[in-house]
């Protein structure tokens, strides 16, 4: 075998069980966004100088891995393992009051392995297909970047809030980067970590202040009831082809399939329309709970999947919300990666290569995450619950981009990015304005000042 060739699958296959690993773990923590978790140590590895296909596989196996597991505490405890399981919640308190949450369990898992098999191929494919228009995409980069904000600002949450505050966040960022660029320091590591960590700080700033504080107080820690672990299967690695029945193996492999080739939608807006599509189509109510989250997860994973995978392989730059959230680094991780030029993994990396180390990552993370969901579930909640602090996990993440922002500006990187997570942090938290958003707002943002004020 060729030594080059040795030399990737021992990084990709390393980097895949570092991401598979951790984030198997992050996910049982309710509240660990995404944005906050996978894009900062993906950063990190970027920066300590991994090779692509090490940091391609750290990524999926991350991600997948992280889609598997926050269905523990979904299905278990009533609480969303992050943003992406939120949709997930309603179907699986029902199985939960109806006393089987570990099938809602198994099936959403199980669902979620089967959507990353399928979206794999079939984004690579797509991408492939959009590969040819990539110079026409590339040239028109900055007016894409303005209609993809203006599209996700009026889809967000805070509508025409959003669309209100893009042109003077756009100010506001090129304000802060024009400083800095007078002290002589490059600040986009900085400003892109404010954004990740900007709800977190929004809540330090809420519990700061007295008028404020009492929205977050609790009066007494919650409790959660867990159920009893069934097994129904022998050995240590369940079949998931054998958890799921046929019918709903069908609706999985469709709904995957379908959701592949959406790479611009939400993930979240996605999962929420299957399941309404899902739910209309089956009858008899534990059938129909079953099948629509087996369905849900698997359009979670195969959504999130295209939205990194297509704008990567076909474009080089991020033009969906999750390439503009937790797989940023993907694509901008300066003095690394940039997306203007384009200069990341989509030239580093040829399709062949997204396809082996891709189904690589979902592998390790079958591996790793799938049976230590199915078997050790309630046993792993149980030893969060009693001894992980949530507060200490975000302060780890919060000392991480800390130091990243130090690397790359000194007091300034701090300076710019607890700045940017307070406003940030603000205007997602009180305002509905997405991080999506306000990513997008970023990358256009010195062409947007440009045109407008000719500075």
């Amino acid at each position: 075998m060729d030594a080059m060739l040795i030399h990737d699958l021992m990084w990709g296959v390393g980097g895949a069980l570092l991401g598979g690993i951790i984030f198997s773990f992050m996910g049982l923590i309710s509240g660990t966004d995404e944005t906050a978790t996978i894009a900062p140590l993906t950063l990190l590895i970027i920066l300590l100088g991994f090779p692509p296909v090490a940091i391609f596989g750290f990524f999926m196996a991350a991600a997948v891995s992280k889609h598997m597991t926050h269905a523990i505490p979904t299905a278990l405890m009533g609480v969303p393992g992050d943003t992406m399981a939120v949709p997930l919640l309603e179907h699986a308190n029902v199985l939960r009051r109806l006393g089987v949450p570990h099938m809602a369990l198994r099936k959403m898992i199980s669902g979620a392995i089967v959507g990353a098999v399928i979206a794999l191929p079939v984004s690579i494919g797509f991408a492939t297909l959009l590969a040819p228009f990539g110079d026409l995409v590339k040239a028109w980069a900055p007016i894409i970047f303005i209609i993809a904000a203006l599209i996700i600002a009026y889809t967000s949450k805070g509508k025409w809030a959003s669309i209100f505050v893009l042109i003077p966040f756009a100010v506001f960022l090129q304000g802060l980067i024009k400083m800095a660029v007078a002290a002589e320091h490059s600040v986009s590591i900085s400003i892109f970590l404010g954004i990740a960590i900007g709800p977190m700080f929004a809540d330090i700033v809420t519990l700061l202040s007295p008028v404020t504080r009492q929205m977050l107080l609790r009066k007494a820690p919650r409790e959660f009831w867990l159920a009893p672990e069934l097994k129904s299967w022998k050995g240590y690695f369940p079949n998931p082809l054998k958890i799921l029945s046929p019918k709903q193996t069908g609706f999985t492999l469709l709904g995957a399939g379908i959701s592949s080739l959406t790479f611009t939608f939400s993930p979240v807006g996605m999962t929420v329309m299957a399941g309404e599509i899902i739910s209309s189509k089956v009858k008899g109510t534990y059938q129909r709970l079953t099948t629509t989250l087996s369905v849900m997860n698997a359009v979670t994973e195969s959504t999130y999947i295209a939205e990194v995978v297509i704008p990567l392989v076909a474009f080089g730059i991020p033009l969906s919300p999750v390439a503009l959230g937790p797989a940023g680094p993907l694509f901008n991780a300066a003095p690394i990666f940039s997306s203007d030029p384009v200069n990341n993994l989509h030239t580093l990396m040829t399709p062949s290569q997204f396809m082996l180390f891709g189904f690589i990552s979902i592998l390790v993370a079958y591996l790793v995450a799938y049976p230590f969901s199915m078997n050790y579930a309630r046993k792993a909640s149980v030893m969060v619950l009693k001894n992980i602090s949530q507060e200490a996990i975000i302060c780890m993440f919060m000392g991480l981009i800390i130091v990243l922002s130090f690397y790359e500006a000194g007091l300034v990187g701090i300076l710019v990015s607890l700045t940017i997570g307070i406003f940030g942090g603000i205007l997602n938290k009180f305002f509905g304005v997405h991080t999506g958003v306000q990513f997008m707002t970023f990358y256009a943002s010195s062409w947007l000042v440009l045109q407008l004020f000719g500075i």
